[in-house]
């Protein structure tokens, strides 16, 4: 019943116009639309409808929340539900923090002998396992506006949400079929080991080596790379864009751009 009411919720608030000031923000803003056919960039407005309906938001460190900063993150977020046919949007995030530029952050570090300590460290964004994703205004605009860069900070925070899902952030999200799980973890793993060997030889990589800090951090990072640089990742790592593509159900490398 409660399914059944949300799907009747969603769609009469997909049945609404979209508002003409927040289409000129997506066009403006959000560099990879254009290269969307007209029915992908409609079905994109139609589910940043609901994304903008359910999820709040909030600006901190003074940041007053406007239509600007709300239409930004919805569009780059609903880009990674495209094609999806019962998208969950995101169904455990309730809140999405916003502040004007990086900030800091409290992280733990565990030293010799078992001490923990706190340390002070500049973020771009976070995503918790439970409710919240937190972004900074001018790294989701400029991420947003230079769509072949390799680097978005929206993007990478909304797939470590798909990743943790299951309440788990491990790099491995949710796949339709048990059976799509072992090719996952057999092209993956390869992938991110073979990144950690290049750098631990102190070789060149055309993946951002951040990728290597564990695996989940390995797939926010390669789903930048897969929207923003497709026809890099597709010709040199074939088999994780393929992977890649199933899951998001997407072939950005033949986007027109």
């Amino acid at each position: 019943m409660i399914k059944w009411w949300r799907k009747r919720r969603r769609a009469r608030v997909q049945a609404r116009a979209f508002p003409a000031p927040w289409r000129t923000i997506v066009e403006r803003n959000f560099g990879l639309f254009s290269s969307l056919t007209s029915e992908e960039q409609d079905d994109l407005l139609d589910r940043m409808k609901v994304f903008l309906a359910e999820k709040k938001f909030e600006g901190c460190g003074g940041l007053e929340m406007t239509d600007e900063i709300r239409v930004t993150v919805a569009a780059q977020a609903c880009l990674l539900l495209l094609h999806q046919e019962d998208p969950h949007y995101y169904p455990h995030l309730m809140t999405i923090l916003i502040y004007p530029h990086a900030y800091v952050a409290s992280q733990k570090r565990v030293l010799a002998g078992g001490i923990v300590v706190e340390e002070p460290s500049a973020r771009l964004g976070e995503s918790w396992v439970r409710g919240v994703v937190v972004l900074s205004w001018d790294d989701v605009r400029s991420g947003a506006s230079c769509a072949n860069d390799g680097h978005n900070v929206v993007l990478h925070e909304f797939a470590h949400q798909l990743d943790q899902e299951d309440g788990v952030s491990d790099g491995a999200p949710i796949l339709e079929q048990r059976s799509q799980y072992v090719a996952w973890a057999r092209v993956l793993g390869a992938e991110f080991e073979d990144l950690r060997s290049r750098l631990d030889r102190g070789r060149s990589t055309d993946i951002d080596p951040y990728a290597a800090t564990d695996p989940a951090e390995f797939f926010a990072v390669v789903t930048e790379t897969f929207f923003e640089k497709p026809k890099s990742l597709r010709r040199k790592h074939p088999e994780l864009y393929a992977e890649l593509s199933s899951y998001y159900a997407q072939d950005p490398a033949e986007w027109g751009r």
